[in-house]
């Protein structure tokens, strides 16, 4: 999933304080599972913001919205009787939600009231860990489902680097190293043979470096 993180309230009161009625729009998908950006996260950053504003002695109306999805034509669709309503919106969305937005409703200033972080996999209630960067070109059948893109701090492609030491990570100390995981991992399918098999070089164009990337399925367009 698409994990977020909360913006300071600093910057959200920055970006709106100039604006008389805004609508705080959370998102139903990855940011409710992460605590980031759901319908509860929609009424105390609602709160909050009131509560500062009427301390400010500013009059502003805030309302609150929440959609199954910020990234879906459909359900954006869900709003367009309202939005006309507010000279603001504060999507706290995945960032996706938000550019998707503000092209929808390219008159409405949209802004960001969480921090889009990584994909990633919850390992318990409050920790959030990066799996994949989304680089077009998976090749977890090669390490045994551990990815050294996102998990070896130097994306290393045949490793362990030679800076590792007793299976942590040189660049932070408290991680392991992505290839001794591999590598553990490799032993446990009974395939750590194939580890003295050099990876081949990767194609580095399906990854961000290559600019907005897009998928198109022929066989579902209508």
């Amino acid at each position: 999933m698409i994990v977020a993180d909360k913006k300071p309230m600093e910057e959200i009161i920055e970006d709106i304080k100039n604006h008389d009625k805004v609508l705080v729009l959370g998102c139903n998908e990855c940011v409710t599972v992460c605590e980031a950006g759901g319908k509860k996260e929609v009424g105390i950053l609602a709160s909050a913001l009131r509560m500062y504003f009427l301390n400010q002695g500013k009059e502003m109306k805030i309302d609150e919205e929440t959609l199954e999805r910020q990234c879906d034509h459909e359900y954006l669709e869900e709003i367009r009787n309202i939005i006309d309503q507010y000279d603001a919106v504060v999507s706290i969305a995945c960032g996706v939600g938000v550019q998707f937005m503000a092209e929808k409703y390219h008159s409405t200033p949209v802004y960001p009231g969480v921090n889009t972080c990584f994909m990633g996999a919850t390992e318990e209630r409050g920790l959030w860990t990066e799996r994949c960067q989304g680089c077009g070109q998976c090749i977890l059948s090669r390490t045994g489902g551990i990815c050294p893109v996102s998990r070896c701090a130097k994306r290393v492609m045949n490793g362990p680097c030679g800076g590792s030491s007793k299976g942590m990570c040189e660049i932070n100390k408290e991680l392991v190293c992505a290839w001794q995981l591999i590598v553990e991992r490799l032993k446990a399918l009974d395939r750590f043979d194939e580890y003295e098999e050099l990876s081949p070089i990767k194609d580095w164009s399906t990854d961000r470096a290559g600019g907005p990337r897009k998928v198109v399925r022929e066989d579902v367009q209508p």
